[in-house]
């Protein structure tokens, strides 16, 4: 699933990203950056409502491709432009996280265990 598609399948926002149309593997949707680190990403996209430079901090770490902010959080403008300089791609859509997971989910995007379970 492209992050294209995950913009459009959640109603998203696109608030920074280059090449939309780039393949994500997996899917984390947490507001705990200690349970992020904890998931093995590959090609991953994060959701949360967490809304700090850790969270794109974290995602640049664990070389994730996209982060979305779920009940219509917003990120700041140096966060922002913390992502561009980091190549990740940011999102934000007004749908709560158990929902957007759900959605991705539901057409096709996995987690983390059952790419390598």
């Amino acid at each position: 699933m492209t992050i294209r598609e995950i913009g459009d399948l959640l109603d998203a926002r696109v608030l920074c990203g280059k090449d939309l149309d780039v393949d994500v593997k997996s899917a984390c949707g947490s507001d705990m950056m200690s349970d992020v680190l904890a998931f093995v990403k590959h090609r991953a996209a994060l959701l949360t409502g967490l809304v700090n430079p850790q969270v794109i901090r974290t995602a640049e770490m664990m070389d994730m491709l996209c982060v979305v902010f779920v009940r219509d959080k917003t990120p700041t403008i140096d966060m922002i432009e913390l992502a561009e300089e980091s190549g990740i791609a940011v999102l934000a859509t007004s749908k709560r996280m158990y929902e957007a997971c759900g959605i991705l989910y539901a057409n096709g995007l996995k987690g983390n265990g059952e790419l390598h379970g």
